[in-house]
């Protein structure tokens, strides 16, 4: 198939691509190349996608929605598997306008292609950010998300309604996927995992918030990817039977659909750290401090949902994860 990948330089977004064109689709791939992270990484994986025939680069920004416009309409998807957005929740607090010009208007923006030009299935990323202020675990998409924590997490939430609504107006059948925590190879350098691995073997010391006392569903990349392939041909049907009252907060009587995707096995955050220590063989220096503004404690997925669509849960262990990644670190950075 002809697939749109958003975001096709970022962590994920590589990834996906890469495995569409191991498997015979046609990718064009945009993505503004931002300054958020090192530009020479997402170029690095970019040369990458480069090497297949099939890939197609762009250099285009979400929130422009004259060359989005053009963008569909010079190219007949019948996919787009929308990862673009501005990452992270920290970042959110200094930059909001970022978040809403790449998040809110960039996501209308994809939404109106995709209603335009007869797509066939849009799947776009949401997060596990969206449990916000919920305490009880694991995490089900039949609970409320009414209560983020930060603006990160509101434009999430907001992507998952503008979605419902195009699918109730246009039919136009959408997935979200709330992922949850993701880490590995090529990962960003703005995740605990990353800047851990830096620290350590620089001799640095890492910061862990709130003392510790935290945890997390790491989940793996190919993981990730995995759910995402399988996800393609699981087209969001209208359900006639279902109501606001009886039916789950996670479908509707729209072609629409919200699925977590995460390991369903939270680790402790110390726990993750000395998983770290005992691959790279280096003692961490910590240092503890509160908790900052816009994290949630724990997060733990319940991926139920997801196996009784496509009869498969993220597996990857930790261990194994952080092996590959810490491999990765060292070849890529020669250390």
């Amino acid at each position: 198939m002809n697939i749109l990948v958003t975001g096709a330089a970022g962590f994920i977004g590589f990834h996906v691509s890469k495995r569409l064109l191991q498997i015979g689709h046609c990718v064009i791939g945009i993505d503004n190349l931002n300054d958020y992270y090192d530009k020479k990484l997402k170029l690095a994986r970019l040369k990458l996608l480069d090497n297949h025939e099939n890939f197609h680069f762009l250099k285009l920004d979400l929130s422009d929605n004259t060359k989005i416009f053009e963008l569909f309409s010079t190219n007949k998807f019948e996919i787009v598997i929308h990862l673009g957005a501005q990452a992270g929740v920290r970042y959110s607090l200094e930059n909001p306008s970022v978040y809403a010009d790449s998040n809110l208007i960039g996501h209308l923006n994809i939404l109106e292609g995709c209603r335009n030009f007869n797509i066939k299935h849009l799947l776009f990323a949401s997060s596990s950010s969206v449990y916000g202020l919920n305490k009880k675990t694991p995490f089900s998409t039949n609970d409320r998300v009414d209560h983020p924590v930060s603006l990160y997490a509101a434009t999430k939430k907001a992507n998952e309604l503008m979605s419902h609504t195009y699918s109730h107006l246009f039919d136009l059948p959408t997935t979200g996927l709330r992922f949850f925590t993701v880490y590995g190879p090529w990962g960003r350098p703005d995740m605990a995992l990353f800047k851990f691995t830096k620290s350590i073997l620089t001799g640095q010391p890492i910061d862990i918030y709130n003392n510790g006392n935290m945890s997390r569903d790491f989940t793996y990349i190919d993981d990730i990817v995995e759910a995402i392939i399988r996800l393609i041909d699981c087209v969001p049907k209208p359900n006639n039977l279902w109501t606001v009252e009886t039916g789950s907060t996670a479908s509707s009587s729209a072609p629409y659909n919200i699925l977590n995707i995460g390991n369903g096995n939270p680790v402790k955050l110390l726990d993750f750290v000395e998983s770290l220590e005992i691959e790279l063989g280096i003692k961490a220096k910590k240092n503890l401090l509160p908790i900052q503004l816009g994290d949630v404690v724990d997060t733990f997925a319940d991926t139920n949902d997801l196996y009784e669509l496509i009869s498969y849960r993220p597996q990857t262990s930790l261990k194994i994860g952080v092996s590959r990644f810490v491999s990765w670190y060292k070849e890529y950075y020669k250390c």
